[in-house]
């Protein structure tokens, strides 16, 4: 007699039982052919643990990305900030840090540019995303922001490069439409600067990844933050105290809103979601931005006239938000490995959504 590939499964002491009718309730009888215990049946499927997630794999995958585009956050937090900062300069009529500002602004930006496509790559997969505009996806919109302040941004750069050479440049005729167009496209950066510096917060929270989709309410204003910190930074180091003044009192703001926005960035967030902010490297780095923002910030608020603070607190504002942005992706992606910092969430969402009476958008059962 042939036998069915699933008879194998049955213990060898064990042979095959006629199967019983199953007959009327009544009559003495159990219906089945068991023994109504459910002894005779076996597991088709290994016992589970949980940490193993789904077959040895995150339910999440995490992002293939490392520090290349830590390095793109950072410098376009830099650049988005320097364009702003520029734009104020330009309008109170401090030379020296419009110049350092616009310098900044597009070294920056070529900087990050520069990690994007080496992390892609090849340069034409980031051309390929101005093929479209897609309002819905932050990747695409932020293509087309950093490509719009990267031209204004170069065009402002190149003026101030011209001055500095004494109008050396072999421009032409070009030099006298660079000089008419300069306060315009001055504002033009300003305008993509805000975009530039917090999009990559809302690109992060829109992933399913945990930590990032539970921060989507505070992450891209502690971007922007972090950015106010870092572009204002580099222009404490970089420019003269007597020209300072604006920077500084970015600086300030910036800080004191990144140490608010780092402290509400957890509050929505389930533990297991938050788990990573606060535990391993990540922790490690956010607990140094955050005594690093401290001293900076006091450091630009009551010490930025004195040449040697003005540089000090600049270079631990820049490093703080270097380091946030860094904490931030890495505890990201380490939220992906633990198949715990998914399912835990979901189930307590779940609960809370039951106790409400809510069983239409789930698959639930009541009772």
């Amino acid at each position: 007699m042939t036998l069915s590939d699933f008879d194998s499964y049955r213990p060898a002491h064990e042979g095959r039982r006629k199967k019983k009718r199953n007959r009327p309730p009544g009559n003495g009888r159990r219906r089945g052919g068991g023994g109504g215990d459910g002894a005779r049946e076996m597991s088709m499927v290994d016992d589970v643990e949980f940490s193993d997630s789904y077959y040895g794999r995150p339910i999440v995958k995490p992002p293939p990305w490392d520090w290349k585009i830590s390095a793109y956050l950072f410098a376009g937090g830099v650049a988005g900030g320097s364009g702003m900062l520029a734009a104020g300069a330009d309008a109170a009529g401090l030379e020296k840090l419009r110049r350092n500002t616009r310098l900044t602004a597009l070294g920056a930006t070529i900087g990050g540019t520069g990690f994007l496509i080496l992390d892609l790559g090849r340069p034409e997969r980031f051309l390929h995303m101005m093929r479209t505009f897609k309002v819905s996806s932050p990747m695409n919109i932020g293509t087309w922001i950093l490509s719009g302040f990267g031209t204004a941004a170069g065009v402002v750069a190149a003026i101030e490069v011209d001055r500095i050479t004494g109008e050396k440049l072999p421009l032409g005729p070009l030099r006298t439409i660079l000089h008419w167009v300069e306060k315009p496209t001055g504002a033009v950066a300003a305008l993509f600067g805000a975009p530039l510096a917090s999009y990559t917060g809302a690109l992060l929270a829109d992933t399913a990844v945990p930590t990032w989709n539970a921060a989507r309410d505070n992450l891209s204003y502690l971007f922007v933050s972090s950015a106010a910190m870092a572009s204002s930074g580099v222009a404490m180091i970089t420019t003269p105290t007597e020209q300072t003044r604006p920077a500084r009192v970015l600086a300030t703001a910036g800080a004191a809103a990144d140490l608010y926005f780092a402290e509400k960035l957890t509050e929505p967030m389930h533990p297991a979601e938050a788990e990573p902010l606060q535990t391993g490297r990540a922790g490690k780095k956010l607990r140094w931005a955050k005594g690093l923002t401290i001293a900076g910030g006091i450091g630009a608020a009551l010490l930025g006239r004195n040449r040697i603070a003005a540089i000090a607190s600049g270079a631990a504002l820049a490093t703080a938000s270097a380091l946030t942005r860094m904490a931030v992706l890495e505890a990201g992606i380490d939220s992906t490995k633990d198949p715990r910092h998914v399912v835990e969430p979901q189930k307590a969402r779940l609960e809370a959504r039951r106790a409400q009476g809510i069983v239409d958008d789930s698959i639930t059962t009541v009772g």
